[in-house]
């Protein structure tokens, strides 16, 4: 229990020291001062504080805050290294767009320059839907194992699919999709019967019960108009190949049912409204990289 003793000036016999008039327990406390030192530092401290109050941002007002006499902003300086790292790639940056593809692989400067500019281009804008190292993830295409979605793979397709994306709003954007064969189209039945002769396609197990006959039947009179007799696909319409054993959603029956009866569509963004030419160019360099691109050496 803590009390106040009415001997305020009382001394310590033990260490000569005054104590402040509290006691607990008949224990008394000692009126110790701060070191010296500890006090100047504090002190300064609080005079260095009111100096950066004034010098620096600091003090939040009601729709802004207080600038500081240095006009100082971390966002401001951040914006300045960005302009100068701008100003500073502009020659290159210049050259990139006005070369064509060709001559970009011609170039060793040139193309180093791209590659590097379209992996930070890629991890900026990019890699939240293909991954960091273009792998993809189901609805995102792999960028790696060299299998296209949409043209061949060539600078000149990834260019154009990088520039007006896909599904779009862009007028020139790529456009086709999976049906909704759910939709009234198709019978549940042979929703069941050509997803199984799809798997059968791709070598996948299918029961031996299925009659594979019947799906290939309903696959020629609804599916092969997009993608191919042969299910090849067709990489004008974004058709995907059905007997390579790559698949964007998964494999499984239950994942190619559902996109039989719902469809897929998915939107890639038009990036030539959001990125400048050199840097679309340069991605389609780093893309064409990734994807089986070994004659870009």
């Amino acid at each position: 229990m803590s009390i106040t003793s009415p001997e305020k000036d009382h001394v310590d016999a033990y260490s000569g020291m005054s104590t402040t008039g509290h006691e607990w327990d008949g224990i008394r406390e000692l009126n110790t001062p701060l070191p010296k030192w500890w006090l100047n530092i504090f002190y300064a401290c609080i005079v260095w504080s009111l100096g950066y109050w004034v010098v620096y941002p600091s003090i939040p007002l009601a729709t802004t805050y207080t600038k500081g006499v240095l006009g100082y902003s971390s966002r401001g300086e951040v914006t300045q290294e960005l302009a100068d790292l701008t100003r500073a790639r502009a020659p290159m940056v210049t050259a990139l767009a006005a070369a064509s593809f060709v001559d970009i692989q011609k170039d060793p400067k040139l193309l180093a320059f791209a590659r590097a500019q379209g992996k930070a281009a890629f991890g900026d804008n990019c890699a939240p839907c293909h991954g960091a190292g273009g792998g993809g993830s189901k609805a995102f295409p792999n960028l790696v194992d060299d299998d296209w979605l949409w043209g061949n793979g060539s600078l000149e397709d990834i260019q154009l699919t990088l520039t007006h994306g896909i599904r779009s709003a862009d007028a020139q954007a790529r456009m086709g999709n999976m049906p909704a064969f759910g939709d009234g189209v198709l019978k549940p039945t042979d929703i069941s019967l050509v997803a199984d002769y799809v798997r059968s396609l791709a070598d996948l197990p299918v029961d031996k019960a299925v009659d594979l006959n019947a799906g290939a039947r309903v696959f020629a009179e609804n599916c092969a108009a997009c993608h191919g007799d042969a299910a090849k696909g067709n990489n004008e319409l974004g058709a995907p190949n059905l007997t390579d054993q790559i698949w964007l959603y998964g494999s499984d029956k239950a994942t190619i049912v559902e996109g039989l009866v719902k469809g897929r569509g998915g939107i890639m963004p038009n990036w030539g409204e959001r990125l400048d030419a050199g840097t679309i160019k340069a991605l389609a360099v780093y893309v064409r990289t990734l994807g089986g691109g070994h004659s870009l050496k």
